[in-house]
């Protein structure tokens, strides 16, 4: 209803099984004017006052996608205090990290631009109930389009505060991973014995364990390594070493801002969430055919 009384184009959807796709496909279909850039949001994003005027500098200067600088817009739980250092670690290595290195960016289906008209043509083709932004990734490196990360393009994203709204969201999120992960990983195979390393890198992404998981599987192992012989000469110091490597990696990752005493105390519900996701495991089956949506209950104007 407010959105209605200000000076926008307005498109109210209504589908039996809603998708993000199905609604920016719908406001393609609307629209009537060709725009230079599409930015899409989530209803709970909030834009940085110099967010608009960044992506369209960087388009200025020839980029066709970029991911902006998603960051938590609410810290008000354990759940939400996890859910915005997981964003950042991501920031961190999937994008700030893979840009280094010469890969693309990864986009996370929010907080992004990419040309108008390229997007409209293939999100006419996206048919994904969830991780459409998987599809999209792929596709513009497919057709040679290299993925910029803007970091100083802020977006304030809502976090998940609840715990079963947190193993819902990473239900959807890990289902989609390995959907994906069947669909191309034949073709990602392919272009990496072809030389394409930058299609190959983003479908190897889908193979990797989710950070929650791959600590608690860490610390489990290299705790029950104490107690067994060694095995193919792996043993309790090589699986030490491996958890330190890995735990220092996220540790360098996790922006200066969050070393705080909230913090420290929101890591005692890392067990919470490492059960969460292991249970998420047994809920995959048909978790991508249905929309799982993640509500959103954090105070727009207190954010503001």
């Amino acid at each position: 209803e407010k959105l209605k009384k200000l000076p926008i184009q307005l498109v109210h959807v209504n589908f039996d099984q809603s998708t993000k796709a199905k609604a920016l496909n719908a406001a393609f279909d609307t629209l009537t004017r060709n725009y230079d850039i599409a930015v899409v949001l989530d209803a709970d994003n909030l834009m940085k006052p110099d967010f608009l005027s960044k992506i369209n500098i960087a388009f200025a200067n020839g980029c066709y996608a970029v991911q902006g600088h998603r960051i938590a817009k609410n810290l008000n739980t354990h759940f939400a205090i996890l859910d915005g250092i997981s964003e950042e670690i991501n920031n961190h290595i999937f994008r700030k990290g893979q840009q280094a290195l010469g890969f693309s960016a990864s986009i996370i289906g929010s907080g992004m631009a990419v040309s108008y008209l390229y997007l409209k043509q293939v999100m006419a083709e996206i048919k994904a109930v969830g991780g459409f932004d998987k599809e999209l990734e792929l596709k513009l490196i497919e057709d040679n389009h290299r993925i910029i990360y803007l970091e100083d393009a802020y977006v304030l994203d809502e976090k998940v505060q609840q715990p079963q709204v947190f193993a819902n969201q990473r239900t959807r999120w890990i289902s989609a991973q390995l959907v994906y992960l069947r669909k191309y990983f034949v073709k990602g195979s392919l272009c990496l014995l072809f030389g394409k390393t930058d299609y190959a890198n983003k479908v190897a992404h889908y193979a990797m364990v989710p950070k929650v998981l791959l600590m608690g599987f860490l610390i489990i192992v290299t705790a029950l390594s104490w107690f067994t012989p060694d095995t193919l000469m792996i043993g309790f110091t090589q699986w030490a070493s491996l958890s330190i490597l890995y735990f220092t990696a996220l540790l360098i990752a996790i922006p200066r801002s969050y070393y705080n005493f909230q913090t420290l105390k929101a890591l005692s519900s890392l067990p919470h969430s490492f059960l969460l996701m292991l249970l998420a495991l047994f809920k995959l089956k048909g978790a991508n055919k249905k929309f799982i949506h993640t509500p959103h209950t954090a105070n727009f104007e207190k954010a503001a």
